[in-house]
């Protein structure tokens, strides 16, 4: 029996990896499909935290990511992102390039960034305008920066630069593009009035919390999946990022409501759920090396950090970013990104500056995260500044009062007479 087992043992160790390569196939497939998903839950967000009358321009530029993310980013995205490179700056191994599980996996986080710009802009932009971008982004922006460190052989991995599930190379990107889009397309008509901000409440805040559920549960996906296998070590793996994901997000939303008690007064919804929201992108970075309590202390200072940020932007900057994006994944994903730098671990291991790391690992989270952030800004001022002057960004004032579902699709969401 022994002599049996031991000759073999190398086909036994050759069945198993198949094993834990095909379920870890099947775990990148499983956890694509909840990122696809979390389509659904911009959608709810962005139309939940908007007015009423430009609820079907929001749903349409959702199924816009969608579609062109997994067009552009099949034929062109992904060979800048992951293709050959001689100097970890630039990458390219020719078109439609990827396949499989991988390829579906990476297409999903393409057409995540561009999604972020959306809820920022909205009420007042043309379609043509955002279809043009969305291109751009899912194209060029993304992948390109992308590489810098998921390519593995970019200057960022050199340096030794974490984002494990893209805080910076997903949600910085989108959220400062993002608010670059909403200082570039102006304020909402009546957001400021005579210096004073104008409060303009989304129509629906029960489609956001669905929406914000939606995500939550799709984050599993995003972050877990971002392991890229299953199996042993793996699946234990996945299984932290998963718990850390969850934690983060729920001490988001207690930092948020908390914060929210004390300054207004009252808990608020919306600033809860971005604080939620906020908590899962503080996370993404370092889900892969984050302790438990480290995840916690993560998300709850994100989500107290989004809704100073909101505020900031709004009141102090003049910026109208209708849901809040550039703060919950700009300024939240620069801060899930550094945050490796102050109390990440490696295994058992300290790597931040509060727990015996030194501060080579945050000097390199601070280097990617302003990478990122001003690759986002400059990039996405070349892009809308060209818009701007040749196309243009914004609707008429007419039919940005009588609100995009009618201008820009001649139809309605809700039936009947709307004025919000």
């Amino acid at each position: 029996m022994i002599n049996s087992l031991l000759i073999n043992l190398p086909l036994i160790i050759q069945d198993t990896a198949a094993i834990e390569g095909d379920m870890g196939m099947l775990w990148m497939l499983l956890s694509g499909i909840l990122v696809f998903f979390m389509q659904a839950g911009f959608t709810l967000v962005e139309s939940g935290m908007t007015r009423s009358k430009n609820a079907v321009n929001i749903a349409m530029k959702n199924i816009l990511d969608i579609c062109i993310g997994s067009l552009t980013y099949w034929f062109v995205g992904y060979s800048l992102m992951y293709g050959d490179t001689s100097n970890g700056w630039f990458f390219w191994s020719g078109i439609m390039k990827g396949d499989g599980a991988d390829l579906f996996f990476q297409t999903m986080f393409a057409a995540t960034a561009a999604t972020i710009v959306s809820g920022a802009i909205a009420g007042r932009t043309k379609y043509s305008t955002y279809a043009i971008f969305s291109v751009v982004m899912t194209a060029i922006i993304y992948p390109i920066a992308g590489g810098w460190q998921w390519q593995g052989s970019g200057w960022l991995t050199d340096l030794g630069f974490i984002d494990f599930a893209g805080s910076s190379i997903v949600h910085a990107v989108g959220g400062f593009a993002a608010l670059v889009a909403a200082f570039m397309v102006g304020p909402r008509i009546g957001k400021y009035v005579d210096g004073k901000v104008v409060p303009i409440p989304g129509h629906n805040q029960i489609l956001a919390t669905l929406g914000v559920f939606v995500l939550w549960l799709g984050w599993f996906g995003f972050n877990g999946g971002s392991q890229l296998a299953w199996g042993g070590d793996d699946a234990i793996g996945a299984s932290a990022v998963i718990v850390v994901t969850n934690l983060a997000a729920a001490a988001g939303a207690m930092g948020a409501l908390i914060t929210t008690w004390l300054w207004y007064g009252k808990p608020n919804l919306a600033q809860s759920l971005n604080g939620a929201l906020a908590g899962l992108v503080s996370i993404t970075a370092g889900c892969g090396n984050m302790s438990e309590g480290g995840a916690v202390l993560a998300g709850l200072l994100g989500g107290v950090i989004v809704v100073f940020s909101i505020e900031f932007i709004e009141k102090k900057l003049k910026i109208d970013d209708a849901i809040g994006a550039a703060s919950v994944h700009g300024v939240a994903g620069f801060w899930g990104t550094i945050v490796i730098g102050l109390w990440g671990v490696d295994g058992d291991t300290g790597i931040g500056i509060f727990n015996g790391g030194g501060a080579d690992q945050l000097i390199a989270q601070l280097t990617g995260a302003f990478a990122y952030m001003i690759w986002a800004i400059l990039l996405s001022s070349i892009v809308f500044g060209i818009l701007k002057y040749t196309i243009g960004l914004r609707v008429t004032e007419e039919e940005e009062i009588a609100g995009l579902d009618i201008s820009e699709h001649g139809s309605i969401a809700y039936p009947g007479k709307r004025d919000r």
